[in-house]
């Protein structure tokens, strides 16, 4: 058996153990779509009539502007799951058995990421139904739709990978669960509910520049069938360099044994 193909083995082994895991314990899978979903039911109902009207519609149209931006705060959201179940191995000790095992040492934090990003893909499957059921309507065509799903797809393996690594750095799965806050907060300061052009400059500043915004503004235009400009090439070299980042970092982590 070659390298590639036993490393291929021993990943798809992990990412069978973590999808049993996730189905065994659904809620902490289903937390990332709950949250999105109720963020997006409280700005449509509670706030929707008046701040659709700020932006010269109503509340529909409010729901199509919110909706790309509450996928998008769904897929950061998905990271916190995977930060906990990292630093949950590391702190159990089964990590220490698998160290014994003849694996790719790398299978476990590709089992991690991959099955992480299956079981968010699905949540956000969840959190567009309910958006169509509210009212959603999107103009994009079936192409449109696909490139949609592969730019989520994409988002939550850059930020997985950062999770991973947060999750190797925890001592606690308290800690694990609080570290990735700042991603999930972050699509809050960008796009995501109001465009960045109403807001302070200093704001504004910030939100045109961090990832976030033009990720929003890309899942936005493919959504609505309207034009994306440079913000999909903007998107995807975000997600490459985060994912390069969070890449590296949790390689030198496990590999080092410095973790935690």
């Amino acid at each position: 058996m070659s390298t590639l193909t036993h490393a291929v083995h021993d990943s798809t082994t992990m990412l069978r153990r973590n999808l049993k895991h996730a189905i065994r314990y659904p809620a902490v899978g289903l937390g990332s779509a709950m949250m999105p979903i109720l963020m997006l039911l409280l700005f449509v109902y509670a706030f929707g009539d008046s701040i659709g009207a700020g932006m010269g519609g109503g509340r529909d149209a409010y729901l199509n502007y919110l909706t790309p931006g509450i996928i998008i705060m769904g897929v950061a959201a998905g990271s916190m799951s995977t930060s906990i179940a990292v630093c949950s191995d590391m702190t159990e000790g089964i990590i220490n058995r698998f160290r014994t095992m003849p694996i790719t040492r790398s299978s476990f934090m590709t089992g991690h990421v991959i099955g992480s990003v299956i079981q968010t893909m699905l949540c956000m499957v969840l959190v567009v139904g309910v958006a169509l059921a509210v009212g959603f309507r999107s103009g994009a065509t079936p192409l449109e739709w696909l490139a949609a799903a592969g730019l989520l797809a994409a988002i939550a393996f850059a930020v997985t990978w950062l999770s991973v690594a947060l999750g190797l750095i925890s001592k606690t799965v308290e800690s694990a669960s609080n570290k990735p806050l700042l991603i999930q907060f972050l699509p809050f300061l960008g796009s995501a509910f109001v465009p960045a052009e109403s807001m302070s400059p200093g704001l504004r500043w910030f939100a045109e520049y961090q990832p976030f915004t033009p990720m929003t503004e890309t899942l936005r235009g493919l959504l609505s069938g309207s034009e994306i400009g440079n913000n999909g090439w903007i998107s995807l070299a975000w997600c490459a360099g985060i994912a390069l980042i969070g890449y590296v970092w949790s390689r030198s982590l496990f590999n080092s044994g410095t973790t935690r």
